[in-house]
């Protein structure tokens, strides 16, 4: 079944929800996509994903370190900095106003359906 989800819109909700998931609790980039994957964003792809963890860490809103793993490479483990925390407050105030804007506007009774020729 194809995902339900626009993928423009998860792209621009995809820093966000990096930041949150990652503020409850330190994660590598698969575990991250799986943790999207288990709140119903199976469309969300590690090719998304990494290249945005690293946006992040440059932009000093998320640190990193390196842990070894009994599966394989070291794995690279993300959490949320102190900038990047309040960023996340700041952008999840932002995403709530915009989500009753755009809640308040879509809520309204659909006019009637255009006929075929307009």
């Amino acid at each position: 079944m194809p995902s339900r989800h626009d993928p423009q819109l998860l792209k621009g909700v995809l820093t966000l929800l990096l930041l949150r998931l990652l503020a409850e609790r330190e994660s590598y980039g698969y575990e991250v996509v799986q943790r999207l994957h288990a709140h119903g964003l199976d469309s969300v792809l590690e090719g998304t994903v990494y290249p945005a963890l690293a946006r992040l860490e440059r932009e000093r809103w998320l640190i990193s370190r390196l842990v070894a793993s009994d599966a394989g490479p070291a794995r690279k483990y993300y959490r949320v900095t102190p900038t990047g925390y309040d960023a996340l407050i700041e952008a999840t105030g932002s995403w709530l106003d915009l989500v009753d804007v755009v809640s308040g506007v879509l809520e309204q009774p659909l006019p009637t359906r255009p006929g075929k020729g307009v």
